[in-house]
């Protein structure tokens, strides 16, 4: 899933409003369970108490036009692209198992495919990791990856280091020194609750994306940065307010694009073959 370019490229200020109305309003419909619209009376009466100018902060301009209308345009948005797009691509265990026995049928990977953490009957491969890395080798063309960097991200210029980033990453192409790209994967089909693992995960992709902003703005150098995740019960059921944070990162240039459930057998084909180009072009 790319970015929608109507809400890219906002100011901070746009982020921090969405954040707080989102806190104040909520994120979710009770009745309905969907991901919620929050209308202007709700965001008047919730951002009273924080003595903020309802009429001033709708009437704000950026170069994407009124502020009021940008914002009320990106909670619509939001609200359809999870109900729509992002909730039918997520996969439960069982689904992920299906899809996951075709492809290495068809694929007859020589990549590494990692088991989950795990123990006894659900101790199985690591199904959303395993379909990542063989539609990389399938599509790379031979070119190398690094499917499981026991290393930091090293960016280096004229045989010295630029940056070294704060976490290993899940993946890197071609390697996790000076990759073109990098990416997470956040499977959680066993989970039961939503904790603070879960949780966490969204924040080490938001710490990458602030590095790797930086590194683009300071050093001119733009390395891919994705999000792949799944379990329709551990997003969907119990962790909305997460989905709509994932949106928000993408839309804020944290992320380039995520990748929901069985929508990497849809889109990553082609992501590789970018890669792949830059590859070539190097």
């Amino acid at each position: 899933m790319k970015p929608n370019s109507k809400f890219l490229n906002l100011p901070k200020n746009f982020w921090a409003s969405v954040r707080l109305i989102s806190q104040e309003v909520g994120y979710t419909e009770k009745s309905t369970s969907q991901i919620k619209i929050p209308s202007l009376d709700e965001i008047q009466s919730k951002l009273a108490k924080f003595e903020i100018e309802f009429s001033r902060l709708q009437s704000q301009k950026t170069v994407n036009g009124n502020f009021g209308q940008i914002l009320q345009g990106y909670f619509i948005y939001r609200a359809d692209i999870i109900n729509t797009f992002v909730e039918p691509r997520l996969m439960n265990v069982t689904e992920a198992r299906k899809v996951f026995k075709k492809f290495y049928k068809d694929l007859q990977p020589s990549c590494p495919i990692p088991m989950n953490k795990q123990k006894g009957k659900m101790k199985t491969p690591a199904y959303l990791t395993g379909l990542v890395n063989m539609l990389v080798e399938a599509n790379a063309n031979g070119l190398p990856c690094d499917y499981d960097p026991h290393q930091l991200t090293i960016i280096t210029e004229d045989y010295l280091p630029v940056r070294t980033l704060a976490r290993r990453v899940d993946g890197a192409f071609p390697s996790s020194v000076n990759p073109i790209a990098i990416w997470e994967i956040k499977e959680y089909y066993y989970t039961t609750t939503f904790g603070s693992r879960v949780a966490d995960g969204i924040y080490e992709s938001l710490l990458d994306g602030l590095e790797l902003e930086e590194l683009r703005e300071h050093e001119g150098v733009d390395i891919k940065h994705y999000l792949i995740v799944d379990a329709h019960d551990t997003w969907w059921k119990q962790g909305k307010s997460y989905l709509c944070r994932i949106i928000d990162m993408l839309h804020m240039g944290y992320i380039d694009e995520v990748l929901f459930g069985r929508e990497v057998t849809e889109r990553l084909p082609d992501l590789v073959s970018e890669w792949a180009e830059i590859y070539k072009s190097r």
